[in-house]
């Protein structure tokens, strides 16, 4: 028997971006039903679980309004405070960048930013796959809902984004991650060059054990991703028995309309990611309070939904189209070790520390 349900605002996944979403369109007075297709909200497991601190989202998103109630995060949730990231070139050259954060379990930190929108008051139902739009009305597995703003907040091979006729991220870069026990340094590193063409190798550390994952581009890579994540693992002298995740990061920029109708797009699904360093928490974050605020606004006044691209372009965009720029002058080194080396040494500690907050770098 199908569940015929009527909302104001349709969430399609509760990650970051989707929660964030839920909860600001119910606490500024919409109805709201949040799905997940996943049973348990944030598992498994499948990024760095590396989050800046709101000092630093401050830093690279200067225009950002009011951001220190939206990262209040429960100190249970912060592993392991950092204060600088470890750059290593392909030559093994390092640079320590000045650079506040926390590692974090992603699983727990996705379930309280859920908890969160149901605390303000909006449904939440996971094991619930959506499956598409027929005649305005959303299907998912044993029901039929009719909302009046469907946002689709379900990853960057989005199926809201394809029903509603939206484009999707044209560069999709694959990763894996997986989780090593033992002691570890605690300072982040990232890894550049053929251990990972056209992204970078990451340890970042927890209590105990470190996530260990990699992403390539495709373009510049002459192997599957497993297989440079197998061999940088033996180089690290590395092992684990736990199983091996993978994601696709969008690496373009944000795409150009992520409003359509009565359609909505936000997080990865938007590709609202900084494409230097793959991180997308936080602008999933800041772009779902915008989202759900319109979202609501829209059903209380009429307000068009179009306001949320506006807001988004006014106080996040500019650095994430930087961002852009600068990969794309990346991907001119890219292709060769050599290149690579010298273009790193050339940057040095100042222009690093710009170019991992989506600054300018040049001149």
């Amino acid at each position: 028997m199908v569940e015929k349900v009527e909302v104001d605002v349709l969430v399609v996944g509760a990650g970051p971006a989707g929660s964030t979403t839920a909860e600001h369109a119910a606490l500024n007075g919409a109805e709201v039903l949040l799905i997940e297709k996943r049973p348990v909200v944030g598992e498994p497991v499948r990024c760095g679980e590396f989050m800046p601190h709101v000092e630093e989202i401050s830093q690279i998103f200067p225009d950002a309004l009011d951001i220190a109630p939206l990262f209040e995060i429960p100190g249970d949730l912060r592993l392991l405070e950092t204060a600088y990231i470890r750059l290593y070139s392909p030559k093994m050259r390092s640079w320590e960048v000045p650079f506040a954060g926390y590692t974090t379990d992603r699983g727990r930190f996705d379930q309280y930013l859920a908890k969160r929108a149901v605390k303000a008051g909006a449904k939440l139902i996971t094991g619930v796959k959506y499956n598409g739009l027929r005649d305005g009305v959303a299907l998912a597995d044993g029901m039929e809902i009719k909302a009046k703003v469907v946002v689709g907040a379900d990853g960057p091979l989005s199926k809201v984004a394809k029903d509603a006729g939206l484009g999707r991220s044209t560069d999709l870069c694959p990763a894996v991650t997986v989780q090593v026990n033992g002691d570890f340094d605690p300072m982040p590193e990232m890894y550049f060059g053929s251990v990972a063409p056209g992204g970078y190798a990451w340890i970042i550390p927890k209590k105990g054990s470190a996530n260990v994952g990699l992403g390539v581009a495709k373009r510049f890579a002459k192997m599957t991703v497993g297989e440079y994540f197998d061999r940088f693992l033996e180089q690290k002298g590395l092992r684990s028995e736990m199983p091996v995740m993978g994601k696709f990061v969008p690496m373009s920029g944000p795409i150009r309309r992520a409003v359509n109708g009565n359609i909505m797009l936000v997080g990865d699904a938007a590709g609202q990611v900084m494409a230097v360093n793959g991180g997308g928490i936080p602008i999933a974050m800041l772009c779902g309070r915008f989202a759900g605020r319109v979202a609501a606004m829209h059903i209380k006044n009429g307000a068009p939904l179009e306001d949320y691209e506006s807001l988004c372009r006014k106080q996040i965009y500019g650095p994430l189209r930087t961002a852009v720029r600068t990969k794309m002058l990346a991907n001119t080194c890219f292709g060769s070790t050599w290149r690579l080396e010298m273009a790193m040494r050339s940057l040095g500690q100042r222009r690093i520390n710009k170019l991992i907050r989506c600054k300018p770098i040049l001149p």
